[in-house]
C-alpha cells in the first residue's frame, strides 16, 4: 500500500482534542508515576492516549496503533503490519512536569517503514506542525491559516544548533565543539524539549539537531515526516534514514539536518553501547 489516503487535517483535529485533555490536567495538581524504565508518566499521558486511540480507530480501523502508553502491543502482529500509527500522546513529560510548555502530541503514520504523515501539536501554544508525503510541510497557529514551512540554507559563519533541554550530555557537547572548530564560530544554541526540536529545524530556525541519546520510534515518526517534507533529512550517524516499525523500537543516535549537502555526520562522536 502506497500513497497517503488519510487526511492530515483529520489527524490534526485528533491531536488538538488530546491537547485539550492535556491542558486540563496541566492547569491543576496531578499524580506523577515512575515507569519501569524510570521515566515519568502522568494522568495527562493516559487521557491523551485514550482519546487518540479511540479517534484513530474510527478514522482508520484497519491500521495498527503503537503508542508509548500502549500496554498490549503484540510484536508479532506489529511486525507484520505494512502501515502503523506511531503515537506519543505526551512527548516531553519532563517539560510538562516543569511547566515550561515545551511538550507535544505526536501522531505519525509509517508505511513499510517510511514516515508518510506526521502531526506535532503543542497544546500550550496552540501551534501545530503537520505534513503528508508529497504535500509539503505546514505550520498553523491556533485557528489561523496554515503556512508552508521549509528548511533554510546553511551559513557556515553563523551555525545554529538545537539541543535537548533534558537530554544533552557529553556527546552533544563534543558535536558542538567539532562544529565550532570546523566553522570557526561557536554555534548559537536553541534548547528545547520534545519533538519541537526537529520542527525548529524544519521551519528554518536552526541548521541541525543532533540527538545523541536514546529515543523511541513514537518520539520521531511524526516530526521526521514534517522535516522530510520541509526539505531536510533525519538520519543515523552512518547516514541511513531512520525507519519505523522495526523489531527494536529504540532509535539509534540521529541527526536532524536542514541542509543535506553539509556533512553534519563528521561531527558525530562514536555511539556508546
Amino acid at each position: 500500500m502506497t500513497g497517503v489516503d488519510v487526511k492530515v487535517e483529520a489527524v490534526v483535529e485528533i491531536a488538538k482534542a488530546a491537547g485539550v485533555a492535556i491542558m486540563e490536567v496541566y492547569e491543576r495538581e496531578y499524580e506523577i508515576i515512575e515507569k519501569a524504565d524510570g521515566s515519568p508518566v502522568t494522568t495527562a499521558d493516559h487521557r491523551a492516549h485514550d482519546i487518540i486511540v479511540a479517534q484513530l480507530r474510527v478514522l482508520t480501523p484497519e491500521i495498527l496503533i503503537v503508542s508509548e502508553e500502549s500496554k498490549d502491543i503484540d510484536d508479532s502482529e506489529r511486525l507484520k503490519a505494512d502501515r502503523v500509527w506511531m503515537v506519543d500522546p505526551l512527548d516531553g513529560t519532563k517539560e510538562f512536569i516543569r511547566r515550561n510548555g515545551e511538550f507535544t502530541v505526536n501522531i505519525g503514520l509509517a508505511d513499510q517503514g517510511r514516515p508518510i504523515l506526521g502531526v506535532v501539536y503543542c497544546p500550550s501554544s496552540g501551534v501545530s506542525y503537520f505534513a503528508a508525503q508529497g504535500q509539503g510541510a505546514w505550520r498553523q497557529s491556533g485557528s489561523a491559516a496554515p503556512e508552508p514551512i521549509q528548511v533554510s540554507a546553511y551559513d557556515p559563519e553563523q551555525p545554529r544548533m538545537v539541543a535537548s533541554r533534558s537530554h544533552a550530555g557529553e556527546a552533544v557537547t563534543a558535536f558542538r565543539h567539532a562544529l565550532a572548530a570546523k566553522s570557526g564560530s561557536d554555534p548559537a544554541i536553541v534548547s528545547m524539549g520534545s519533538a519541537l526540536k526537529v520542527c525548529v529545524v524544519a521551519e528554518g530556525n536552526a541548521d541541525v539537531y543532533p540527538r545523541l541519546a536514546p529515543t523511541s520510534e513514537w518520539d520521531t515518526c511524526a516530526s521526521h515526516c514534517v522535516l522530510n517534507e520541509a526539505g531536510g533529512r533525519l538520519v543515523d550517524c552512518n547516514g541511513t534514514e531512520l525507519s519505523y516499525n522495526r523489531e527494536n523500537i529504540l532509535n539509534p543516535w540521529f541527526v536532524a539536518m536542514a541542509d543535506p549537502d553539509v556533512d553534519w555526520l563528521e561531527f558525530c562522536p562514536p555511539q556508546k553501547r
